[in-house]
């Protein structure tokens, strides 16, 4: 306790530089994937996409990311093994910052996308092995993260095979696509903006004063659905989609308008990235917090102040800016070719699943579920679509994510037991 006394500006100043590190290892790689399949199918250039997630990705963190954060990320070790020596908990939370940070720099300079939320689990993983070794790990949830890495590509390749396929066949393969965009389109807004609400309201507003229960979630994402979809329509038949342009471009149109729903998934997808994954950064930062202001106290839960919320927004906005280009082209152009209307069925099949995952409580990353989403849009039109080399570099990077992330945390751990005491 002494120890947290003594250095507590310390550690709550390496807890602020380290979560602004993390953060802008989040932005760096999962909003870049996130925002890749709108790059990639030319719905919007890349310094749109770094505009347009900037926005949405801060506004998520700061407005809809201050419900209260549990100072262990997702129950996996027991905090109060180190009820007798709480700086030890502080310290491990800092080097579990460092290293899954440091594991993303790598992914990121590589243009691998990994799971942000997994290298933060291995960071916490790695930490408590070598300053406990096993005793206050929960083994269950590791269990839960490797079968993660299975059910999450999965469940979203399946659907955004299914999604793309209708498309293809009430659209793309109708006589006129321009007509079928007309007739169809409209239940595919309604399809995107009620999943991509729900989504965002389950995430939680209640920093907004929006405490919503699962019912109103639900009836609040029909209501603004359904007014999106009424919206859409109208204006669908406001827009010249030219009957009579030339076979060669019968399909221009209706790759137009998809790219319009695609800048809107995008956009509330960002919502909900940033007011959820931004706990993967200020997580440990709150666990930090936690130890310096009340070490009796170890494992309860911390009010995050606004101005955390704005340095983890401010984190993931930068390392968009200045890294994520090199994700978004292994997301949106390197596994396969996108177009509007793949590009769309990924981002809401990824959607979709992880409403799905939520309600069943099944595992998922949402890095891994676009991934799978984007796969499943490629299977769709043959293996021949695949880029398989790419495949292999980005599953391999899945592996490697808790593991690398444990071991850089580990060394971290040491390091800054060395320097601080």
């Amino acid at each position: 306790m002494s120890m947290i006394a003594q250095h507590a500006e310390l550690y709550l100043a390496l807890a602020c530089i380290f979560g602004f590190f993390m953060a802008w290892g989040i932005g760096a790689n999962d909003v870049a994937n996130a925002m890749g399949t709108s790059v990639g199918s030319g719905a919007v250039k890349l310094w749109q996409a770094v505009l347009i997630a900037g926005i949405f990705e801060f506004l998520g963190a700061w407005l809809a990311g201050g419900q209260v954060t549990q100072t262990i990320s997702k129950g996996l070790i027991r905090p109060e093994i180190f009820a007798a020596d709480p700086h030890i908990l502080a310290t491990g939370m800092l080097a579990a910052l460092l290293g899954a940070a440091t594991f993303l720099v790598f992914a990121s300079l590589r243009g691998l996308p990994v799971s942000t939320g997994q290298s933060i689990i291995g960071g916490i993983l790695g930490f408590a092995l070598v300053a406990a070794g096993a005793k206050p790990v929960n083994w269950g949830e590791i269990v839960s993260i490797v079968l993660s890495w299975i059910t999450s590509p999965i469940i979203a390749g399946l659907i955004a095979f299914v999604m793309f396929e209708s498309i293809r066949r009430l659209i793309l393969s109708h006589d006129n696509p321009a007509e079928g965009a007309r007739r169809y389109m409209a239940y595919y807004v309604f399809l995107a903006a009620f999943v991509i609400c729900l989504v965002t309201l389950e995430k939680g507003l209640s920093h907004i004063g929006l405490d919503l229960s699962l019912a109103q979630s639900i009836g609040g994402a029909f209501v603004f659905a359904l007014a999106v979809a009424v919206v859409s329509r109208l204006l669908l038949q406001r827009i010249d989609l030219m009957p009579e342009a030339a076979i060669a471009d019968r399909y221009r149109n209706v790759e137009r308008v998809f790219g319009y729903a695609q800048i809107f998934t995008a956009a509330t997808m960002a919502f909900a990235h940033g007011s959820n994954d931004v706990a993967n950064a200020i997580g440990p930062v709150a666990a930090v917090v936690n130890v310096v202001e009340d070490p009796q106290h170890i494992g309860g839960q911390s009010e995050l102040a606004s101005w955390v919320l704005i340095l983890g927004g401010a984190g993931i906005v930068f390392g968009l800016a200045t890294y994520g280009h090199r994700v978004m082209r292994t997301i949106g152009a390197g596994i396969t070719e996108l177009t509007p209307t793949r590009g769309f069925s990924a981002e809401l099949s990824a959607a979709t699943t992880v409403v799905i995952a939520t309600w069943f409580g099944i595992p998922v990353s949402t890095t891994q579920t676009l991934v799978g989403a984007v796969l499943g849009v490629g299977l769709a039109r043959g293996m021949r679509a695949l880029d398989l080399s790419v495949l292999g570099s980005v599953f391999t990077g899945w592996i490697l994510t808790v593991p690398g992330a444990a071991v850089f945390a580990a060394v971290y751990y040491f390091i800054l037991r060395a320097l601080i005491g």
